[in-house]
Formats: structure tokens, C-alpha cells, sequence
């Protein structure tokens, strides 16, 4: 169960958003232009969320607590882009075990959950205008990052196109960009952020809420600054959108991951790596 506060400011979320779309709705507005927004979460950079035991086994209490510490991150941005002009938004559960929490989820978006499914960005296509890349995590081996990883943080996977190592911002990124969608806006710690800075220009707006120390280790901010910071940068990255890109990698991608091997009794152990060639950014996921 969430604290009283918690749950006030979850309240107030679903409250405002409520207004919002209910004001935008009314009868006398002049139609306006559809601005699509396609979230894509994951829970390891949500507010709250600083050690693999709240991340991996979805079951346990620690988990079920940052499962909602992410709702509440999520409720902040849903209600900044529609403040800020979103007309549609849909939200997909991009992490491994899956972490929406039915009930907690605000309105003024649809939500895609549950595995497997048809693609990874089920539902995304050329009529979005921008990407929201939510509560995710610095690549594998960031000092400073966060529950860093990339895929697979106990095999502990790297990748590299084109000689670029990339991390998951970077992944899923390059797949909206093949439909032409900007990335606008990504939350995390201040490594998650520093990487989506370098990889997609100063135009995406970053926000931090939290600052790592080690993989572990997190310096963490109290959920109204991070709520009212994520709604803050969610409305500001509506006013930037025109400034973003698409971000593309050249195709064919020549293409490299190193990763742990389990042994014979399932334990990652001794480093393995692989190269190839990925001729359609679609199949990235694949290799």
C-alpha cells in the first residue's frame, strides 16, 4: 500500500488529467491537429527505484512498490502532455516482467501491457509525433548509471552498430526513427539522461530523478519534485517538438553483442560475443 502522501498526489493526478481532457473535449473548441505521442516505459529509472531486487522478481513487495512508484511517474508525464497539447497517447509496458498496475493507471492515455506481442512497439507508426522514452536506464557498464544494463542485466549484454555501442534508448529509438518519430522526452538518473543528450541532441528533453553513485546506489528525490519535474519537462517537450529528429542508424547495420554464458547450471560465467549484419533496423531486437 502506498503512503497517505503518495496517494494524494496519485489522486490529483488522475484528478487534473481528468480536467484536462474533459476542458479539450468541450463543445466550441476549434478542431485541432493530431499530436500522437507513443510512451515507452521501463521500470529500472523510475523515481524510487535503485536496486535490482525491486526490478527483477515482479512479485515480491519491493517490486509491487516500484511498480507503482512508476505509475505515479507515468500519471505526471500523461497529464504534461496533454497539458502541453498531447490529442492521443499510448503507453506500452516495455519492461522485461511487465510493471503496469491496472488500477493505478491515469486517464488521458491507453495503456498495452502483457507478453508476447505481435512487435516490440506494438501499435507504432508514422502518425505519432513524438517518443517518450519513461523511467528507463543507462547502458551497460555507465560507472554511474543506475542498475545499468542493457537487455539483460544478468548476462550483462553490449551492443555495438555501425562501431557505436548503444543502450536501450538508443534501441528503441532507432526503431521509431524508422517510422519518422522524434524522441522528445527521457526520464531516468542523470546518466540516463547524460546518454540520451549524446545520442539524440540537446532538442530531447531530459529529465533526472535521481542521481546514481554506484550500480546500486542512488541519491533519490522526493516523489512531489520528481512528479512535478516530469510533468514540467512532459509540457516542455510538447513546445519542442518541432526542434527534434528522428534518430536512425544507417542500414545494413554491421552489428556486435558480447554477453555471459550460463553454464551448466544456468550461472552466467565466461564472456562470448557475436557479429553480423542486420539488414532492417525492425529485426534490431532479433540479433
Amino acid at each position: 500500500m502506498l503512503p497517505r502522501y503518495t496517494q494524494w498526489t496519485l489522486l490529483t493526478a488522475i484528478a487534473l488529467t481528468s480536467a484536462i481532457a474533459l476542458t479539450s473535449s468541450c463543445a466550441g473548441h476549434p478542431t485541432v491537429p493530431a499530436r500522437k505521442i507513443y510512451i515507452v516505459t521501463d521500470l529500472e529509472g523510475a523515481s524510487g527505484v535503485y536496486k535490482f531486487a525491486q526490478t527483477r522478481e515482479p512479485e515480491n513487495d519491493l517490486a509491487k512498490e516500484a511498480q507503482e512508484y512508476l505509475m505515479l511517474d507515468i500519471a505526471a508525464v500523461v497529464r504534461g502532455l496533454r497539458a502541453g497539447g498531447a490529442t492521443e497517447i499510448v503507453v506500452l509496458d516495455g519492461h522485461g516482467s511487465q510493471a503496469f498496475v491496472p488500477h493505478l493507471m491515469a486517464p488521458g492515455a491507453k495503456y498495452v501491457t502483457g507478453r508476447p506481442r505481435p512487435d516490440v512497439l506494438w501499435g507504432l507508426d508514422g502518425s505519432f509525433v513524438g517518443l517518450v522514452l519513461l523511467a528507463h536506464h543507462a547502458m551497460m557498464g555507465t560507472p554511474d548509471g543506475v542498475l545499468n544494463h542493457t537487455q539483460s542485466s544478468r548476462t550483462e549484454n553490449r551492443y555495438w552498430y555501425n562501431g557505436v555501442e548503444s543502450g536501450e534508448l538508443a534501441q528503441v529509438a532507432a526503431i521509431a526513427g524508422h517510422f519518422g518519430v522524434p524522441p522528445i522526452l527521457a526520464t531516468g538518473d542523470e546518466a540516463t539522461c547524460r546518454e540520451a543528450s549524446a545520442f539524440f541532441g540537446p532538442s530531447c528533453v531530459t529529465v533526472a530523478v535521481k542521481r546514481g553513485i554506484a550500480r546500486e546506489a542512488a541519491e533519490l528525490r522526493p516523489f512531489p519534485e520528481t512528479g512535478a519535474a516530469l510533468f514540467e519537462g512532459a509540457r516542455r517537450a510538447m513546445a519542442d517538438l518541432s526542434k527534434c529528429k528522428p534518430y536512425r542508424i544507417a542500414a545494413p547495420i554491421q552489428a556486435k553483442k558480447t554477453y555471459l554464458e550460463r553454464d551448466e547450471k544456468g550461472v552466467p560465467s565466461r564472456e562470448a560475443s557475436k557479429e553480423g549484419k542486420i539488414d532492417d533496423v525492425l529485426h534490431l531486437f532479433d540479433f
